[in-house]
């Protein structure tokens, strides 16, 4: 009889299976943690065991708001930072001891980066230059490189005659001509005007599809971390909250922070209990009674009689008006308009509980189809599309329901 594999004890894979999947993985965050000391002597932990796998080829964004950690974890794995524990594994290499240039990264700034002095051409080709590579295969990477962007006409301007989005463009290039192992983008769009950015969100997907390098970018822009990645990782006090899919970390939030940071307008919270009634839980607020879906009950076990917090985003809400059939009263309630924002396609309203229009505190945000009529002062019953609602434990922020 063959002998079984040897399973790792934290994570349960068997060894034969890390084997396998050590070959797949582009990149490895091994338990990384950064501690900075302040000028006083006291210890600020930037990055708290943070672990992930990217695999080849795929593209992982980093998101979360300021101060989250992203950026650090980035500088770690391009060497700029040294990791205070953990390591950093690029293809299969521990890589935690050595010099950016010796791990086989690119990396594309916020602010591109570019010799003022030197041409295009010349910035491009400046990485292939100090490797010594022959000029006439240098020329040949840079004009490649140039088609591969639609920029060949750009070639003998200076950055300073170059628009931002062509800067932008000449910063992948002079990346891409490295041809590495790993690319890492630190909030490169982050100077662009709106419509550019959006522009240019697109050119990169096409650019990794055609590339197909494994890529590490870091944004505080949700828009860019759902429309760009193959997973996004969303970062909080120096942890990740969740990695996944972009549509399951919309979908199926792990907690709080990343129920509330991700979607625009923002999820709406409210502090509920949860009532067994009969066959039906319920859960119960100062101003509703909502009774849940078999699919949001199973999942709790008991829960029965606790506090806990309501997640509803704003397009999970809807006009009862609009619809021909009755909704049921365990499935909608009242609010009070105070704005309403036409939006082209739909509306945001701004609403209250009936009794406390005056409380800022309480508003939260509906968004209803533009059939609607409704206008401000008026009070609007509101449904809810409870299979997709959420609930969280007060005190841990876990998601109880995902």
């Amino acid at each position: 009889m063959s002998e079984a594999p040897e399973s790792d004890s934290e994570t349960g894979v068997s060894t034969t299976e890390q084997q396998t999947e050590e070959r797949e993985v582009g990149l490895r965050v091994d338990h990384v943690t950064k501690i900075f000391q302040e000028p006083d002597g006291s210890d600020v932990v930037a990055v708290d065991d943070v672990s992930f796998d990217i695999y080849d080829g795929e593209f992982i964004v980093l998101v979360g708001p300021s101060g989250c950690g992203k950026t650090t974890t980035l500088r770690m794995i391009a060497g700029l930072e040294e990791p205070t524990e953990g390591r950093i594994v690029i293809g299969g290499r521990d890589v935690s001891g050595q010099e950016p240039r010796e791990r086989d990264v690119a990396m594309v700034f916020q602010n591109y980066a570019l010799y003022p002095h030197k041409t295009v051409r010349e910035n491009m080709a400046f990485p292939l230059q100090i490797r010594k590579y022959p000029k006439d295969e240098i020329e040949s990477s840079v004009r490649e490189t140039a088609e591969l962007l639609d920029i060949p006409e750009l070639l003998d301007r200076h950055p300073a005659d170059l628009s931002g989005g062509q800067q932008q463009r000449v910063a992948l290039g002079r990346a891409i001509i490295r041809d590495p192992t790993v690319f890492l983008f630190d909030e490169p769009l982050s100077n662009l005007d709106a419509k550019l950015r959006i522009q240019m969100r697109t050119e990169l997907n096409k650019l990794h599809d055609r590339v197909g390098k494994t890529s590490v970018y870091v944004t505080h822009d949700q828009a860019e971390a759902m429309t760009l990645s193959d997973r996004v990782a969303v970062m909080n006090d120096g942890e990740i909250q969740q990695i996944d899919p972009p549509q399951t970390v919309y979908a199926e939030p792990a907690n709080r922070f990343v129920a509330g940071f991700i979607g625009e307008p923002p999820m709406n919270f409210f502090d509920v209990s949860l009532e067994r009634r009969g066959d039906e839980h319920v859960v119960v607020s100062d101003f509703f009674e909502l009774a849940l879906p078999d699919a949001l009950v199973e999942p709790l076990g008991d829960r029965a009689g606790d506090r806990l917090e309501f997640g509803v985003r704003p397009e999970d809400f809807f006009d009862t008006s609009l619809v021909d059939e009755p909704i049921a009263a365990h499935r909608s309630f009242d609010a009070y308009v105070k704005v309403v924002e036409p939006m082209g396609p739909h509306k945001d309203l701004a609403v209250s509980p009936p009794d406390a229009t005056d409380d800022e505190s309480r508003e939260f945000t509906a968004r209803v189809s533009n059939e609607s009529v409704v206008r401000s002062g008026d009070v609007i019953t509101l449904g809810v599309e409870l299979e997709q609602a959420h609930l969280f434990d007060r005190k841990t922020g876990e998601n109880l329901v995902r």
